[in-house]
């Protein structure tokens, strides 16, 4: 089976590296331009995904956008029997998608119908969901809404970060995506459509979603910080600058204003919200390095009493 890959960041590698392990027959790899990098913007660093197939010597295209006569004539040129789309970043054309005769298959990393769109990860977390995993279907024009093919669940641990469940369901979405492909070849694999009077939406983070409200009860805050460590990163303001949380927890016995430093010590920072509080392990102040909390209160970074905004 001839694979043509499209993916672009950490997350995606995992199933292509399951792909090339289990020998099919990768024949590119689709994924976003090389784009600057560190500080002084100087250099550009090639997408996670460019690294292993250059690695594996497997040919690259680096598209703006993926569509243009140009574009898809290469399409062809490779001759794909089947598209696989982890991650990549642009919405594709029917015409891209229906290219390959097998179709187009895409690794979502929740169980479809349930939080389609672009950040289910961290949605699962903030909503405060025991469970999500990986869906493995086939794409179509309408969003992540194309018919499954196999699906694998997982839970979500206690206190787990955006970072760690995207680590977790990396692997398990190689893990997926080579049981359907085995289906599919041994044509045992039924498309089952999705309801979509079912579905719910995770939409794309957008600044103000990740600043914390300190007065949402404490369990909701810890969940929302979780869900956003390490990236983009949860936010409050304290002396007029903005500071990012991570590592929270709830607790249940404490209480005061919200957004009141109640405590700084072995627990982190303890700030009180609008039910219980939250411990905060590590701080990244603007300009700064991430940090222990407990480290930025000894250096006057913070001081029991004041308040977040």
């Amino acid at each position: 089976m001839r694979i043509l890959f499209w993916g672009t960041p950490e997350f995606a590698t995992p199933p292509l590296r399951a792909l090339i392990g289990e020998g099919f027959d990768v024949v590119g790899v689709v994924t976003q331009p090389d784009r600057p990098r560190g500080r002084s913007r100087s250099q550009l660093e090639a997408s996670p995904v460019k690294q292993v197939a250059v690695e594996e010597g497997i040919p690259v295209l680096q598209p703006e956008k993926p569509r243009g006569p140009e574009f898809v004539q290469a399409l062809r040129d490779l001759a794909p029997d089947l598209s696989v789309v982890v991650a990549y970043g642009h919405i594709l054309p029917r015409e891209v998608i229906e290219l390959p005769p097998m179709g187009t298959l895409n690794i979502h990393a929740s169980p479809l119908p349930t939080l389609r769109g672009a950040a289910p990860i961290e949605a699962a977390i903030a909503q405060g969901f025991d469970e999500t995993g990986v869906t493995i279907m086939r794409m179509v024009s309408a969003l992540d809404a194309g018919p499954v093919l196999h699906m694998l669940p997982s839970p979500i641990l206690p206190d787990e970060t955006g970072g760690e469940l995207r680590l977790r369901l990396a692997e398990l979405g190689a893990a997926a995506l080579i049981e359907a492909l085995a289906l599919i070849e041994l044509g045992e694999a039924v498309d089952r459509p999705q309801d979509d009077a079912q579905a719910t939406y995770a939409r794309k983070i957008e600044r103000e979603d990740a600043r914390v409200d300190w007065s949402l009860d404490a369990a909701v805050v810890a969940r929302r910080i979780r869900a956003y460590d390490p990236k983009p990163g949860a936010w409050s303001v304290l002396h007029d600058a903005e500071v990012r949380l991570f590592g929270a927890r709830a607790i249940t016995d404490r209480a005061g204003a919200s957004g009141t430093v109640l405590e700084t010590g072995e627990m982190g920072m303890v700030v009180a919200c609008g039910a219980g509080a939250v411990a905060i392990m590590d701080v990244h102040p603007a300009g700064k390095r991430r940090m222990a909390a407990l480290d930025w209160a000894q250096g006057r970074g913070v001081v029991v009493g004041e308040s977040w905004s």
